[in-house]
């Protein structure tokens, strides 16, 4: 798999506007060398380099057997954290075609384990795939982190790449064939990841996902429901205006050039908590970065797809066996 480098013209349409994307050529090209310069370790690019690990995914209690696939609460190790999660394994021999789900927004203090993707967790099971639901840390049984560590979410992208690695040491993953995939809050998480690791997948999807840029989450949800994290986060690292670069580094937009996965979104024109301006926005900056994205808007469809769900599963499913050749 390559790995890309950070791309200026990228860090600087963001860092000058927070604003939107600019459309650059759609051809990829090998982005022109960054000039040296040192990463606050609270950023995307300090996670660039760093060898994110992820083992011992363990199975624990049963949650049922239901025909065409098992479910048992599971944990892993991120690093040197345990983060628990739900396994769902289909029945017959494997190798198995897998995937990683990563949830959206509930609040860690009500969250239980399997929480938040549960139509997605028995879809592709029932379509062949094991499935790995991600709790994140600080969530239900995983080990608990500070409160800003959850607000910048970074955590959660380095767990959802621990538990592709933790997949792979299963003998019923085939282990060229694991994808990721997350709804809302876990779309900016998937994007996360897969600008923190280039190659760890092949092939990724998002449904209904919050923006690729930080700021615009954060005005959205952390400034009006979570003040006082957001006054922390502003009286530590400053505001927009007064550190562009802390924002910029804190979203994938930024980086999209370094992925090399290919790419499927899910997203309703009437989306009330994330508006399909923000898909838009997403959509052109991946394919300015050369992404190999397919892109699907749902007319009148609201944030957590009804009647356009089924078609949705539909279209995954086939886009990753096509991807992954499962």
């Amino acid at each position: 798999m390559r790995r890309w480098t950070l791309s200026v013209v990228a860090v600087l349409l963001l860092v000058a506007a927070c604003a939107g994307t600019a459309e650059r050529p759609s051809s990829r090209q090998t982005p022109a060398p960054t000039p040296t310069r040192s990463f606050d370790p609270h950023s995307l690019p300090a996670m660039f380099d760093d060898d994110i690990t992820g083992a011992n995914l363990r199975r624990g209690r049963q949650i049922g057997d239901f025909g065409e696939y098992v479910s048992h609460e599971i944990t892993f190790r991120s690093g040197d954290l345990t983060i628990s999660g739900v396994l769902n394994t289909p029945a017959g021999e494997g190798p198995f075609p897998a995937v990683v789900l990563n949830h959206g927004y509930i609040d860690p203090a009500i969250y239980r384990t399997g929480q938040g993707m549960p139509r997605e967790l028995d879809y592709l099971a029932r379509a062949g795939f094991i499935v790995l639901h991600n709790d994140y840390r600080g969530h239900a049984a995983s080990d608990d982190v500070e409160p800003l560590d959850l607000e910048l979410r970074l955590g959660y992208a380095r767990d959802a790449i621990a538990a592709v690695k933790a997949l792979r040491g299963l003998p019923e993953v085939n282990d060229r064939q694991v994808a990721l995939a997350g709804r809302s809050m876990g779309g900016a998480v998937t994007f996360n990841a897969l600008v923190a690791e280039p190659g760890i997948v092949d092939a990724a999807v998002v449904w209904a996902s919050v923006s690729s840029r930080f700021i615009d989450n954060f005005r959205q949800w952390t400034e009006p429901g979570r003040p006082d994290r957001a006054a922390a986060l502003i009286d530590r690292w400053g505001t927009v205006e007064e550190n562009p670069r802390f924002w910029a580094d804190l979203s994938a937009r930024t980086y999209f050039d370094r992925i090399d996965a290919a790419v499927m979104m899910h997203h309703g024109t009437n989306d009330e908590s994330c508006p399909y301006s923000w898909a838009e926005a997403t959509r052109r900056g991946l394919r300015a970065a050369g992404v190999d994205l397919r892109f699907h808007a749902y007319q009148g469809e609201a944030h957590t797809f009804s009647r356009d769900w089924q078609l949705s599963m539909e279209r995954t499913v086939d886009f990753l066996r096509a991807e992954m050749g499962a």
